[in-house]
């Protein structure tokens, strides 16, 4: 598998997403479990997630966490060239008010960080992100936290999540050039991001995509959404998904996808995608799709 770097660890080109194994219509643990080790099988050695990810309700708070950390514990093989990314600022507050909120105060932030680091059972977190900017508090104070938790070794590396043009560059005057990663939604449907893959690519900074197959509900339907994937995914003899994180991969060596799954068989099928070449003719073909 090609690799990729994130600050000064170096990572599988292909992430996993853990996110789908703790939300609504997660798998039972067995299958969650087996979908981590999957991935690991297949040489995947970045593993996102969040204390977000869980269904609604304070119980659940770092489910995806916890779950993370057992699948580590109980992997037969060597975990020590794994990087968790984790993130806080994100929330289900409680099972009365299930819709996403906000809490980018950087006393949230430090709490949550400790809080985080004690369910994935570590020292220090290898790769720290503040999930989403919260409109009710200055984004410097917000990634200050960020600065503090690394000066205090409460985290190795930090990260940005859901930034524009202008918060990564706050973000790394703030950190001191410190800047490890900035995560954000790109896929064939949403190519907004691109502004800002190219400013990652600039600074030499990660940039994670998430949902990088068009996300949880629309995955498997992507070959038929879009046309020039399949096409050149059946010319080649792979499926669309994984000429899709090929095109992602090829768009600057910053770049690490990070597709979530529910089932080894996605997860083994996504990680061949950091093998895939793609040549100069199918990437314009599908820049143009």
């Amino acid at each position: 598998m090609r690799t990729r770097t994130i600050g000064d660890v170096t990572v599988g080109a292909i992430g996993l997403g853990a996110m789908p194994l703790s939300i609504e219509g997660r798998p039972d643990e067995a299958q969650a479990v087996a979908t981590v080790h999957a991935a690991l099988e297949a040489g995947v050695t970045l593993i996102d997630t969040a204390d977000a990810y869980h269904q609604p309700g304070p119980h659940e708070v770092g489910h995806n966490e916890e779950l993370v950390a057992r699948a580590l514990a109980s992997y037969g093989g060597d975990t020590s060239d794994v990087l968790v990314a984790t993130k806080g600022g994100h929330l289900r507050p409680d099972a009365s008010s299930p819709s996403w909120a906000r809490d980018g105060r950087p006393e949230h932030l430090k709490e949550a960080a400790k809080a985080s680091a004690r369910r994935l059972g570590v020292e220090a977190i290898g790769l720290y992100q503040f999930h989403r900017p919260d409109p009710d508090v200055p984004y410097a104070d917000s990634v200050g936290a960020l600065a503090e938790l690394l000066d205090e070794g409460v985290i190795r590396m930090a990260g940005i999540s859901n930034a524009d043009v202008d918060q990564i560059r706050e973000a790394s005057d703030v950190l001191g050039g410190r800047l490890a990663s900035v995560q954000n939604q790109y896929s064939p449907a949403f190519r907004s991001s691109e502004v800002e893959l190219v400013l990652c690519d600039e600074l030499g900074v990660a940039f994670l995509p998430w949902s990088p197959l068009g996300g949880i509900t629309d995955a498997g339907e992507l070959g038929s959404r879009h046309q020039a994937f399949a096409e050149v995914a059946a010319a080649r003899g792979v499926s669309p998904q994984v000429v899709t994180l090929a095109w992602e991969l090829a768009k600057s060596d910053v770049v690490v996808p990070i597709p979530g799954s529910r089932r080894p068989l996605t997860i083994l099928d996504s990680a061949t995608a950091a093998d895939l070449k793609l040549q100069a003719d199918e990437i314009e073909r599908l820049d143009r799709a």
